[in-house]
């Protein structure tokens, strides 16, 4: 059953082009999927469909681009990087790029969405 969220999702991401539009909504579908407790909302201003949870905040954000998809952590800094897929170098975000093609891996992204809630719960 389709609801209105997943249909204001499906709107923000019919403005991007193929493949970068399927890559964000599978992306997105997968954090709602390994963590029901996020809450999305698109966010029209900063081009993205962020992930929020009840105690903990704002998490995550899946950011379409034009040649890729970056899942971005508002905390990443502190995450720990074991996957190897956190990527960036500033004080408190980092990001992991998603490109066409690229399967995405989903034990190791619930690790992480994991992770980021419990630094801020």
């Amino acid at each position: 059953m389709t609801t209105s969220l997943d249909q204001e999702i499906e709107g923000f991401l019919g403005s991007f082009q193929s493949p970068i539009k399927e890559i964000a909504g599978q992306l997105a579908d997968a954090v709602r999927r390994l963590r029901p407790d996020l809450v999305p909302h698109v966010r029209l201003g900063w081009g993205s469909v962020n992930f929020r949870h009840p105690k903990a905040g704002f998490v995550c954000a899946v950011f379409p681009m034009s040649d890729h998809v970056s899942l971005v952590f508002e905390h990443g800094r502190l995450l720990g990087n074991e996957s190897g897929l956190l990527q960036g170098d500033g004080k408190q975000v980092r990001f992991i790029p998603f490109r066409p093609a690229q399967p995405i891996p989903e034990e190791a992204l619930g690790l992480l969405l994991a992770e980021a809630i419990a630094l801020k719960a």
